[in-house]
């Protein structure tokens, strides 16, 4: 899979965007997401999400370690690039 660091922030933007109901635009990718009020049930939902979209085991506390959009993509770009390929 391979996927640009935009494609990666704009993905999870639209996802935390939702799961926060706030517009994509608001969400800023340096700012943490609990300041914006991201719930743990979101934060979980999250993973989720993360899981199944790019077929990678994370951690229930990946919002927390890594907080902001900027964080998670880094973290995304590191485990996609190490991930197995599927057959």
């Amino acid at each position: 899979m391979s996927l640009t660091t935009r494609d990666l922030a704009t993905w999870l933007t639209d996802k935390i965007a939702y799961y926060l109901e706030m517009p994509v635009e608001d969400i800023k990718p340096d700012v943490k997401l609990v300041e914006y009020g991201l719930e743990s049930v979101y934060a979980l939902a999250l993973c989720g999400d993360v899981e199944d979209e790019f077929g990678i085991e994370v951690e229930p506390t990946l919002a927390w370690d890594y907080p902001t959009v900027d964080a998670l993509v880094g973290l995304l770009q590191e485990r996609l690039s190490t991930a197995p390929v599927a057959d």
